[in-house]
């Protein structure tokens, strides 16, 4: 029987570190920055920011960068019972250029990769009512298919299932196995564009959507496109909405606000209608920018961006 304590939301996955070059000093030396990351687990963060219990479902090292992402975890309000610390080396991503950025990850045998879904607390399943899925997670195995298994056991068990590939280098054509999987599981998918060049390998966005859609036609498709905005497709229906007009401290975590945001949206405010959930998460998005690195967006925030927003726009249906 399910505690009544345990987390509604929960994002399975991956907590890093991002290793950030900086610039030179005057000796020549390279300087860096060590900044707490992770799409899902910044998924999660964004979700406890706006008063939803949830909790990251992962595993981290023991060392001075998994102790970074415990604490930070703490602070966020993540449920503790579900991150799983082990003596294992740390998974980091080396940004080692900036414009345009450059990285690589660095994390053979580290922690993440040894998650165990069977030492999650008894009965935390029959609490949750939407799970998040996505990040490079899912393109490192053997965590990948234990993902996608435990999104495969949650979904037979009527848990909303929401998925953000959220592309990078590493999802070659090896991956695709598991974006064509992952999209049939979900109820909501998020892609941007970069994530349909990327991960269908064509400049063709309009088809890589469409072929993307194919894979599950009933899914509710987020569809974001930076500072143009989004647009939100369900089915037969569609709807597109303007970014509000900022000033960006950075984008870092925006497409991990709004998705979510529109999850937040979905659970707590299901007589919205599409275009409603479009724009909270679009202002989500937007306000995730207004702060440096991936700082959860507040519900204020987002209803103060909300309130100066574009109307947005029917497409379909």
């Amino acid at each position: 029987m399910a505690s009544p304590d345990f987390p509604v939301f929960v994002a399975a996955g991956e907590a890093l570190t991002d290793m950030i070059v900086a610039a030179d000093d005057q000796q020549g030396a390279t300087r860096w920055t060590s900044v707490t990351g992770g799409s899902t687990w910044n998924v999660a963060r964004a979700m406890a920011a706006l008063g939803t219990p949830s909790a990251f479902a992962g595993s981290i090292s023991r060392d001075v960068f998994g102790e970074q992402l415990w604490q930070a975890s703490l602070d966020a309000g993540l449920d503790p019972r579900f991150v799983q610390r082990l003596d294992k080396s740390p998974l980091l991503a080396i940004v080692h250029r900036l414009d345009p950025p450059s990285y690589f990850f660095v994390g053979d045998d580290s922690a993440d990769l040894h998650f165990d879904a069977a030492l999650l607390p008894p009965g935390w399943d029959g609490a949750c009512r939407w799970a998040h899925f996505g990040g490079i997670s899912l393109a490192r195995q053997p965590l990948a298919g234990k993902l996608v298994a435990l999104a495969e056991a949650l979904k037979a068990r009527g848990v909303r299932i929401s998925y953000d590939p959220n592309f990078r280098a590493i999802m070659d054509a090896g991956y695709d196995a598991t974006l064509a999987r992952m999209t049939a599981l979900a109820d909501v998918v998020k892609v941007s564009e970069e994530d349909l060049a990327g991960l269908l390998r064509t400049d063709d966005l309009d088809a890589a959507f469409a072929r993307l859609r194919a894979w599950n036609p009933d899914a509710c498709y987020l569809y974001t496109k930076g500072a143009q905005g989004a647009s939100l497709h369900w089915k037969d229906a569609a709807w597109e909405v303007a970014a509000p007009a900022i000033t960006p401290v950075d984008t870092v975590g925006a497409g991990d606000a709004s998705i979510a945001a529109l999850a937040w949206s979905m659970l707590h405010a299901p007589q919205r209608d599409g275009l409603a959930h479009l724009r909270f998460a679009v202002a989500a998005g937007a306000a995730a920018c207004l702060a440096a690195g991936a700082t959860p967006p507040a519900l204020d925030a987002i209803d103060g961006l909300l309130a100066g927003m574009d109307a947005g726009r029917h497409l379909a249906g």
